[in-house]
């Protein structure tokens, strides 16, 4: 079966986003299971954790409500179409794992076509069938049992501590405030990261 999500869901995720692709269109399929799981965000009691920056990022942040801002976002630069989602108030939690296979088979002929041509060098016969193939791939995943395109599993980490308000310090390199976890001290000087990582590399 596939999304169930109604298509203004849908079409407003593809608006924040600013576009539609395959990225997208799996981060939706993610919400949806973790809408369907844990539930959407009011606040902090929902967690994500991604593995990934992909466009995907984007819908999840739409459709569940855990955003950076709030805290209840968590990146983890794994590289991996991964995303696990958490509900503090009771403990249930679902990690949610991109099958390899989850892009469909048009996936393999996108790819051997960028194989095979440059961003420089891509005709406009050659960027129609790019486009063309980033549609299939989209409507693939939007149409496919979720079953097909995820291995869910439990966990092995808990959820994340909830977001901490900090005093924030002023650097004595820039001036700028910094959150106090932050800091670095270098020679007795309190330092931001830039400046710190700065100082090292004049010495």
């Amino acid at each position: 079966m596939g999304c169930r999500l109604s298509e203004d869901l849908i079409a407003a995720a593809v608006s924040f986003h600013g576009h539609w692709c395959p990225g997208l269109a799996i981060g939706i399929r993610a919400a949806e299971i973790a809408r369907s799981e844990v539930g959407c965000a009011g606040d902090e009691d929902v967690v994500a954790v991604v593995e990934t920056d992909m466009c995907g990022v984007d819908a999840i942040q739409y459709l569940t409500g855990c955003t950076f801002g709030k805290g209840n976002l968590i990146h983890i630069d794994h590289g991996k179409n991964v995303f696990t989602f958490h509900r503090r108030s009771d403990g249930k939690a679902v990690r949610v794992v991109t099958r390899s296979t989850a892009m469909g088979e048009s996936h393999t002929a996108l790819q051997e076509l960028r194989r095979r041509s440059s961003s420089k060098t891509l005709t406009t016969e050659t960027e129609e069938q790019v486009n063309r193939l980033r549609e299939q791939i989209s409507q693939h995943i939007m149409e496919s049992p979720l079953e097909k395109l995820f291995d869910l599993q439990q966990p092995k980490i808990p959820a994340p501590q909830r977001a901490r308000i900090l005093e924030s310090l002023a650097c004595d390199g820039c001036g700028e405030n910094v959150m106090e976890t932050r800091c670095r001290l270098l020679k007795g000087r309190r330092l931001c990261i830039p400046c710190f990582e700065a100082a090292l590399s004049s010495e």
